[in-house]
């Protein structure tokens, strides 16, 4: 297994080491593993792009100093600070068809084991009018932690989601201006976080990348 470390210079070059990982499973049919901080922005989804509103809405997360950025994986818009962890796990496929269901399981039940392993009790699901809605997300008693997404393509599959280790205020505040910008309904008391928890917040990295490996012998590399 490959696990990357780190966050590349800028955002093009840290998308663009993603996309290297991917590339690098499907030619080699080895794992590879990410737990990083990507930094701070709001990430709409392509559903997203294509409403109403989608201008107003990067609007609302300038106007609260979020850089506004599209991505590729999942639905409705992610806000992160500079604490907010992205994790992805990237599996050879032969069938594109196959192995969905089973590769949400495993990401969830990875991600639960992280955050027992750093003193937080936390469950599947979601609250009512969370950020990114979504059948395969992580709950705990302040609200919601973590969603999970997936993309399929030719030999290779990408699992990966969004942690809210921190900043759960500020992160409600954002998305309430944004998801109002689109008329989605949104609580802001929805958001929770590692932090607001009693959670270690400063292993919580380590742990995930923990658990994401799992009894895989691996090879790091760091970015700068």
């Amino acid at each position: 297994m490959r696990v990357l470390r780190g966050r590349a210079s800028g955002r093009d070059a840290d998308r663009e080491a993603t996309r290297d990982l991917l590339e690098f499973v499907r030619e080699s049919g080895e794992l590879a593993v990410r737990v990083w901080a990507p930094g701070r922005m709001v990430a709409f989804g392509r559903r997203d792009a294509n409403e109403d509103g989608y201008d107003a809405a990067r609007e609302a997360a300038r106007e609260h100093d979020f850089p506004a950025v599209e991505r590729q994986v999942g639905g409705r818009a992610v806000a992160y600070t500079d604490s907010t962890l992205a994790f992805a796990r990237f599996e050879p496929t032969e069938d594109i068809r196959t192995g969905l269901s089973e590769r949400y399981d495993a990401m969830v039940a990875d991600v639960l084991a992280a955050l027992e392993a750093v003193g937080v009790n936390a469950r599947e699901g979601e609250p009512p009018d969370s950020f990114c809605p979504g059948d395969h997300s992580v709950q705990g008693d302040t609200g919601k932690l973590a969603g999970v997404a997936q993309r399929v393509t030719k030999g290779a599959a990408l699992t990966s989601g969004v942690l809210v280790v921190d900043d759960r205020a500020e992160i409600a505040s954002v998305l309430d201006d944004v998801y109002g910008a689109f008329g989605v309904p949104f609580n802001p008391d929805s958001v929770g976080s590692v932090a607001a928890e009693g959670g270690d917040i400063g292993s919580v990295r380590d742990e995930l990348e923990s658990a994401l490996v799992g009894n895989a012998d691996f090879d790091v590399e760091q970015l700068s």
